[in-house]
């Protein structure tokens, strides 16, 4: 039997899940009277205005989760990126949630979306960087919607590569009756990234990598939402494997903080995306 912290721990966090499965539930909200430009295209009329300057020709493609929390856009359009955005994975009738949806859905949307940007700015490739499912739901897009021949380089910040018992909890869903079937039928993006999922065992069959694409994992060993935090590390050619902990052993940044506020980080993913220029990451690289 578990002791008693170790159910309340499963509690809290199985009610998260519960709740955001609960909300795909709940009536669509009424219909505007004048719908908003969508942001795919306020995000290529952006695309149109602004191409790649000459020494970064490749658009620095910036995938985020649930659509806004991976935040190193500031610091890579300092330093002379072009950089777009895309919200994906929401679900009919749920507003301000994405990443809920299918992922396999959202990596079809990530592979209309790069084709726009392409198109708009002539670059030949893009890269792109994530954050959680952002960093995990590109390889789809790249092993099976012709995504490799598009993308020089994938960096992934805490990518649930392999999947999540998030901390073991999942593990503890057959103790809750409905719980494991809610979240498969309300948010299937949730139920796909558990570890041993139907999406994650085929995303991963015949090798983690597909040729022609640089990979860039970048992790923390205090992450306490992509367990066990190793389960990110890809393995193949021309994958990188970066532990923040190894460039700073003070950085304390865990699963949010790593793809929102750590320059640390930010300054790994510099790196990878220009690694003709890049500096060494210390914990000196927060003031960079």
């Amino acid at each position: 039997m578990l002791p008693p912290k170790s159910w309340k721990r499963a509690v809290r966090a199985l009610s998260v899940l519960l709740l955001a499965a609960a909300a795909t539930l709940a009536p669509p909200p009424p219909p505007r009277r004048t719908p908003p430009q969508p942001r795919l295209e306020r995000l290529l009329l952006q695309a149109v205005r602004r191409a790649p300057p000459p020494r970064r020709p490749r658009p620095r493609h910036l995938r985020e989760l649930r659509g806004q929390l991976a935040r190193p856009r500031p610091y890579l359009v300092d330093r002379g990126y072009c950089v777009f955005s895309l919200d994906y994975g929401q679900l009919p009738g749920v507003p301000l949630f994405h990443g809920l949806g299918p992922i396999a859905a959202s990596a079809g949307q990530l592979s209309t979306y790069v084709d726009r940007v392409l198109a708009a700015t002539g670059a030949p490739e893009a890269d792109l960087v994530g954050h959680s499912q952002g960093g995990m739901m590109p390889r789809w897009y790249l092993k099976f919607l012709g995504g490799a021949a598009k993308v020089n380089t994938l960096v992934g910040i805490a990518p649930d590569n392999h999947g999540t018992t998030l901390s073991g909890l999942t593990k503890l869903l057959p103790y809750f009756p409905g719980a494991e079937d809610l979240i498969s039928s309300a948010t299937p993006g949730l139920a796909d990234q558990i570890a041993g999922s139907a999406f994650i065992t085929k995303l991963n069959e015949g090798g983690d990598t597909v040729p022609g694409v640089r990979y860039h994992v970048i992790a923390s060993q205090y992450d306490e939402v992509v367990t066990p935090y190793r389960s990110q590390f890809l393995t193949g050619p021309n994958v990188t494997n970066v532990l923040i902990q190894d460039k700073c052993a003070l950085d304390l940044s865990e699963h949010v903080a790593i793809g929102t506020v750590d320059r640390v980080t930010f300054h790994e993913v510099a790196n990878a995306l220009d690694p003709a220029h890049a500096t060494p990451t210390t914990c000196l690289s927060v003031v960079g």
